[in-house]
């Protein structure tokens, strides 16, 4: 099986981005990364030379999707599966071999997602529910903390089990393995959106081609940094972003939004309850359902 990668820098640390490619290098064996520098000035790296790296300078920030996309479409034609990497992710060698066996092993699957922890190894929430307006919009503004944590339990699946494999309606697009045929078959990301919403839009149609899966077995460490949190400019563009997407699938009348979102409620409570009845020895133990 082929691998190939992509990595997307704009004006990225030059720590960073070579920590991620030398680990890329080293897990991948034989497999080419594609590197799309968006920034200004073309960025400096001896990598940027290696035989198994592909640079390609942009000459202007053409946004994340789009940036990915010029190396999906070189890459994907030769590879089975494909690598979408953010700069400020750090893996070990195992991490890909991991998920190369779980597509082996299942032909049905078409995007992976390992987990994702923050430096200190505290686990980031990055499966969730396909958004509803509420979440994407009126829960990032909400005043009461409280509130904000409720809605926060249900729409990041704090019940998900970690300890196997899950199928979940939206993964993070720092780290993915896809199937290369199916994502060429799509056309990569959707380049409406500049930043932000891009992996959540390519997940969902992902989805509808096969499974989507969260692999707990597999950990990478990621310095996520939220920057639309404590940046106007980056809330201005997942603002844009939030509505460009709910104009393409429908606001508050998306009725795959909610048959996905209930079939997955419906997975995490049997397998809380499966989960829960392996420690106790029981079968009769009962999960807190998730209301949608």
């Amino acid at each position: 099986m082929k691998i190939s990668g992509s990595l997307v820098l704009y004006r990225s640390r030059k720590d960073q981005f070579e920590a991620a490619i030398a680990n890329f290098l080293h897990a991948a064996v034989d497999a080419i990364l594609y590197v799309v520098d968006n920034s200004p000035e073309p960025l400096e790296s001896d990598y940027f030379s290696h035989e198994r790296v592909v640079y390609v300078h942009s000459g202007a920030n053409i946004g994340f999707g789009a940036g990915h996309n010029r190396a999906i479409r070189r890459a994907c034609p030769a590879s089975d599966l494909h690598l979408i990497l953010n700069p400020d992710i750090r893996f070990e060698s195992d991490v890909i071999e991991r998920l190369w066996q779980m597509f082996q092993s299942d032909p049905g699957l078409v995007v992976a997602m390992p987990k994702i922890v923050y430096p200190d190894g505290s686990l980031q929430r990055l499966c969730k529910l396909l958004p509803s307006p509420v979440d994407l919009l009126v829960r990032r503004f909400l005043p009461l903390r409280s509130l904000r944590q409720k809605l926060d339990f249900r729409y990041e699946m704090h019940e998900l089990c970690q300890e196997k494999p899950s199928e979940v309606p939206t993964l993070s697009g720092c780290f993915l393995v896809v199937r290369s045929d199916v994502l060429a078959e799509l056309g990569g990301f959707d380049e409406r959106y500049f930043m932000y919403m891009e992996d959540v839009d390519l997940v969902r149609r992902l989805a509808m081609k096969g499974r989507a899966l969260y692999v707990p077995s597999a950990t990478v460490i990621h310095e996520y940094a939220k920057g639309s949190y404590r940046n106007y400019r980056l809330l201005g563009y997942h603002v844009r972003s939030a509505i460009s997407y709910f104009n393409k699938w429908g606001w508050f009348f998306d009725s795959h939004r909610r048959a996905t979102n209930r079939h997955c409620a419906r997975n995490i409570n049997r397998a809380t309850v499966a989960t829960q009845a392996e420690r106790d020895g029981s079968s009769g133990v009962t999960a807190q359902g998730i209301e949608l």
